[in-house]
């Protein structure tokens, strides 16, 4: 049987590398394809859906694929560099270096190395996909002739739990009569949460003084994630900024429930999957132009030709205070979502695929 086996450095719940490998495993074995994951290292709940990535040395057979989900630096790319069967990349992202270098010296320098490690790969590669146009360019500046688009699979099924009626009740004792804003992504430089505290503050000054602002997600870069919150206490905004880390889905469900307007003022994105959480939320998105942002949102939210706060404070508070334009904003994001549809995403993949296998094409 033709295989398209996937290598991925971690495979991890609630993650989107790792729920996209999942996703993506289902889809090739639906198009008739064996397909199996290979990883350095899986959570405990995880593990019983992959295999040590060097046991693959072992089980290789005539025909297969390798396809290897790129998103930071592992020991399973020099493995890879050295198999003969042919190669498949898929590239999430890899955030540069220089988010990093000022807080944490030792990830900028592991994210270096994983950037070498992608432009080593993509010599080695039959073909090269990406997330997006703009993580394609990368991979164009790398050598790699043509690299196809493909977005992430997500199956929105994934975002529809009802809310947590605890998390739901707190959250709105805690409301006010001012707008909530809401952001949804790990506190790390690249994601520019500091801009967002600086859009509170312009927000409560000029047009909402009761404006809150929620940031939800992990503290990986956790000297920027002291300094984002410290820098809330330093304007006054202490008690107007909530951080929430570890959620069930359950519980994010109502914190996007009770949001007024999701903001996302990132500095790099590869793709951004909170834009697409927030579409099937129905909170409406106000945007700034960075990295994969404006072709992910698409007509699905407004855009802000300007990063600067004060100019997004204004978008966002007059987006909060008209409910017709909150509703609009809401259904347009309700339209773009179905652009990534499952169907049509793992269609889109396994068509690019197959230009790739050995034998007959198939279809998802």
């Amino acid at each position: 049987m033709t295989a398209v086996h996937q290598f991925v450095p971690a495979l991890l719940p609630r993650d989107a590398t790792g729920e996209h490998t999942l996703a993506l495993r289902d889809a090739l074995r639906d198009a008739g394809w064996a397909s199996d994951i290979y990883v350095e290292a899986a959570h405990d709940d995880l593990w019983p859906e992959a295999r040590y990535f060097e046991e693959y040395a072992g089980r290789a057979r005539p025909g297969d694929v390798l396809l290897y989900q790129v998103a930071t630096g592992s020991p399973v790319a020099e493995f890879l560099l050295g198999r003969p069967e042919p190669l498949v990349l898929y590239y999430h992202n890899i955030t540069p270096a220089s988010f990093y270098e000022t807080w944490e010296p030792s990830t900028a320098s592991k994210v270096g190395e994983a950037r070498a490690q992608l432009a080593a790969l993509v010599p080695r590669a039959a073909l090269c996909m990406a997330a997006s146009a703009y993580s394609a360019a990368e991979l164009e500046g790398l050598g790699c002739a043509r690299p196809a688009v493909a977005p992430v699979l997500v199956d929105p099924a994934r975002f529809a739990p009802e809310p947590d009626p605890a998390e739901a009740a707190r959250l709105a004792e805690g409301h006010g009569p001012g707008a909530v804003v809401l952001f949804v992504g790990r506190l790390s430089p690249n994601k520019a949460q500091h801009r967002l505290v600086e859009t509170l503050w312009w927000l409560r000054r000029a047009h909402d003084p009761d404006a809150r602002l929620r940031l939800v997600g992990p503290a990986v870069t956790p000297a920027y994630a002291e300094a984002v919150l410290a820098f809330a206490g330093e304007l006054g905004l202490a008690e107007a900024v909530e951080h929430g880390e570890d959620l069930t889905p359950a519980q994010l469900a109502a914190w996007y429930a009770d949001a007024d307007v999701f903001v996302c003022q990132s500095e790099h994105e590869g793709f951004c999957i909170p834009l697409l959480e927030a579409m099937h939320f129905g909170v409406p998105i106000v945007a700034t132009p960075a990295g994969a942002v404006p072709e992910t949102l698409g007509d699905g939210g407004l855009l802000v030709g300007s990063d600067r706060p004060a100019d997004v404070a204004a978008v966002v508070s007059r987006v909060a205070a008209d409910p017709v334009l909150a509703g609009a904003l809401a259904g347009a994001g309700t339209a773009r979502l179905r652009t990534f549809a499952p169907p049509v995403v793992r269609r889109r993949h396994v068509e690019l695929l197959a230009g790739v296998v050995t034998g007959p094409k198939v279809a998802a």
